[in-house]
């Protein structure tokens, strides 16, 4: 027994083969090294400063992509996984001496993300297997609507018989909603076992429950008879918007109450409803200043010594997750030092190749896991478990890190001197004079908060820890159109960027404080919005070349030919062997593919503008939120994996432009070779003619929305008028330009 106590709760093992890897990177890095030496050898002098212009703005391409492939090499060279054991946990701890845990579940908008989504997460957190006094679930609502507080009172009625239906029967996964639908039409044919009543019965009280809260969400309207049965209700007025609204903290249901019982008597976890007050002349700092309220108002409730946080939309896919999550921060050995445990973004709406690319693989199963080979993880903003020290600002080094932490004081206050107690801490004027937002809680002024508040704990000192579990923990939606994913990495793009140029850039905050394989893991990431800026000249300057005749790379006979080709061939090859490695298939590496040249030339792209302007002072932050709602429509050409165009923003005229720009210039490379007969420059301009080609491969599905398509997830005609006026003035005024730029030479 002594010797079992003494076993670790988790163990670290590397991946297998990286010292080949590391031999294999080192030839594409002497691959690289040579197309730099073949750019600075071959510059043109006297052949027009078209061709030098052109000459030297791939050369600074090639520059950045090496420079940025050397960054990516940190989270491959390194690879690490987490193994935790259960079963150890269960044998030297007991149910009831397991730490409380509160959990966070942040909505911002009930039209963008639907109550009855809101509500299957909570239930999905409420029923982990877990005791259910030591469960605290809060609902952060910044949109602070009374339709989303009415659908967590209907979800806090059905919980009492839900919960007990998930125990009884073990059911996986624990929102309802995942969990009817996964369920095949041979469980109900038997209605008369237990299970199958059962199943009926719960069903139908879902999908009760499901089209009250949806006739509330159409008509706008809360049923009078309903308002009078909580007193939470009476927080809203006519006056309240989403903007302009009092602090509201409703405990809906109090799990200390002997009444708050399940239908077979076992007590219920504790629900809490939180509107942080917003008034229009006080900044609300987005989702950060939603959980640094939320940080606050659970100390005064629960202080449970570890938090989980999650967004609106990614239910729980595993029961024992919090066990799980546990074991890191309860090892004897290394749990003290792990300030936080994150878990993959997985989701349960991905095509079976991956349309838009949303699944992450490669940096789920791979680039994340290199990270914490370094010893840090990425905070993702959802599916992370937090020690609650590690977020008060807290240095590892002045922390006792104490789990079994207990409630300030014996707590005998009644629900409404909790609910009035908790107000002061969620108001606007709270933090004012305070750390909150710069050493306490989640850090302000920044899109991404949680990947900046994740190096600053990391800088402290804090370990942390990235677990993909087989079975996916927490699993979400995806934006199901081409347009919200681009929306949504222009986002992300931003934000990341701002934290590279912010005080936060992890080469100088981490300087001497993180791993330098850390630092540059981090860049991985906050450096996508700039890499759009060398991959667009390499799909726009090689096509208007080649129109006019320019060549930018080496002959196929000749022997610079042999470092561009591999370092093509080795960098797309290996990448390939990554997805497949990793369960997936060469059709979701060619979407990937596709969606990271869209995504580089228009999200990244504008992602990087509006950096450059907040950091001139010409624009301010904001917040999109992705919305989660889809038509029939929509929803039927994703699953049929038909790309949505819909929309015409200027980002897809951006595509489409790049598009076309590539395939005039392949035509009319191609042109130019059968009409130059002696073969003088035909060699020279076959890269040209091979890189376009692949680039109007990758485009396929534009071309067919340009000129095939005519449903409504087709360009539309408008964004197909403009990228073709575009590409053909383009194609027109080059060659004039370059044409005009030889007279003169020659004159």
């Amino acid at each position: 027994m002594g010797e079992e106590e003494s076993l670790p709760l988790f163990e670290t093992k590397e991946a297998r083969f990286q010292g080949v890897y590391k031999v294999f990177a080192s030839t594409i890095f002497a691959g690289i090294t040579l197309i730099w030496a073949y750019r600075l050898i071959n510059i043109p002098q006297q052949q027009g400063r078209l061709w030098w212009w052109a000459w030297i703005t791939l050369f600074m391409s090639e520059l950045a992509f090496g420079f940025y492939w050397i960054i990516t090499q940190s989270v491959r060279w390194r690879i690490s996984y987490q193994n935790p054991f259960k079963h150890r946990l269960s044998q030297r701890y007991d149910k009831e001496k397991l730490p409380a845990v509160d959990i966070f579940v942040c909505t911002a908008d009930p039209a963008l993300e639907p109550p009855s989504m809101v509500i299957n997460t909570v239930l999905s957190v409420m029923a982990f297997n877990y005791t259910s006094n030591k469960l605290t679930v809060y609902v952060s609502d910044d949109g602070g609507s009374e339709i989303t507080f009415y659908a967590l009172f209907k979800a806090s009625i059905f919980s009492k018989h839900w919960l007990p239906f998930c125990t009884r029967f073990n059911v996986e996964p624990r929102s309802p909603k995942a969990y009817f639908n996964n369920c095949s039409s041979s469980n109900i044919d038997t209605a008369d076992t237990e299970y199958g009543q059962a199943l009926l019965f719960i069903k139908k009280l879902y999908q009760d429950m499901k089209s009250e809260i949806e006739s509330v969400v159409a008509s706008g309207k809360i049923p009078e008879n309903v308002m009078n049965q909580h007193e939470g209700f009476l927080e809203w007025n006519q006056k309240t918007t989403k903007q302009d609204h009092q602090s509201i903290v409703q405990i809906i249901i109090d799990g200390k109450d002997t009444n708050a019982v399940d239908e077979d008597g076992i007590q219920l976890p504790t629900m809490v409803y939180i509107a942080r007050e917003k008034r229009p002349n006080y900044p609300h700092h987005f989702k950060a200043g939603a959980m640094n309220a939320l940080i606050r108002v659970s100390s005064e409730i629960s202080n449970a010594p570890f938090i989980l946080n999650l967004d609106c939309d990614m239910y729980s896919n595993n029961a024992d997750t919090i066990q799980e999550a546990l074991c890191f921060f309860l090892d004897e050995t290394k749990g003290n030092e792990i300030a936080y445990a994150q878990f993959p973004q997985s989701y349960n709406n991905i095509t079976k190749n991956d349309l838009y690319a949303n699944s992450h693989v490669v940096s789920n199963e791979l680039e994340l896991a290199g990270i914490c080979g370094h010893g840090a993880a990425l905070y993702c903003g959802t599916g992370c478990f937090h020690r609650r020290e590690s977020l008060s600002g807290s240095h590892l080094r002045d922390c006792r890190a104490k789990w079994d932490m207990k409630p300030k004081r014996q707590d005998h206050r009644t629900v409404n001197e909790l609910n009035e107690a908790s107000r002061a801490l969620a108001s606007c004027t709270y933090e004012q004079g305070t750390l909150w937002g710069k050493e306490t809680g989640l850090v302000y002024g920044i899109p991404v908060e949680d990947i900046a508040t994740g190096l600053v704990i990391s800088c402290r000192g804090w370990k942390s820890i990235y677990y993909n579990p087989k079975r996916k923990a927490f699993l979400g939606v995806v934006p199901t159109t081409l347009g919200a994913v681009l929306v949504q990495h222009k986002r992300w793009s931003e934000g990341m960027f701002q934290i590279f140029f912010s005080k936060y850039c992890p080469f100088i905050y981490g300087n001497g404080k993180i791993n330098l394989g850390v630092q540059m893991g981090y860049c991985n990431y906050l450096l996508w919005a700039p890499m759009s800026l060398p991959t667009l000249c390499y799909v726009i300057v090689p096509p208007i070349c080649l129109l006019c005749g320019i060549p930018l790379f080496p002959q196929l006979s000749s022997l610079w030919f042999l470092p561009f080709a591999y370092a093509f061939v080795a960098t797309n090859g290996y990448s390939l062997c990554e997805y497949l490695n990793c369960g997936s298939t060469a059709k979701v590496w060619w979407n990937f593919q596709r969606m990271k040249l869209i995504k580089r030339t228009t999200s990244y792209l504008f992602g990087f503008i509006d950096t450059v302007t907040k950091q001139l002072g010409l624009s301010q932050t904001n917040f999109a939120i992705t919305d989660k709602v889809v038509t029939e429509e929509v929803q039927k050409r994703y699953e049929q994996e038909v790309i949505d165009f819909g929309g015409s923003s200027i980002m897809l005229t951006i595509s489409a432009t790049v598009a076309l720009l590539n395939l005039f210039g392949l035509i009319g490379g191609i042109v130019r070779i059968l009409m130059d007969l002696e073969l003088n420059n035909s060699s020279q301009l076959m890269m040209q003619i091979l890189l376009s080609s692949l680039i109007g491969m990758v485009n396929l599905p534009v071309y067919e929305a340009l000129f095939i398509r005519s449903d409504n997830g087709s360009i539309s005609s408008s964004v197909m008028l403009k990228s073709i006026v575009l590409a053909s003035l383009v194609c027109c005024l080059v060659p004039l330009i370059c044409s005009s730029s030889k007279v003169k030479g020659q004159s």
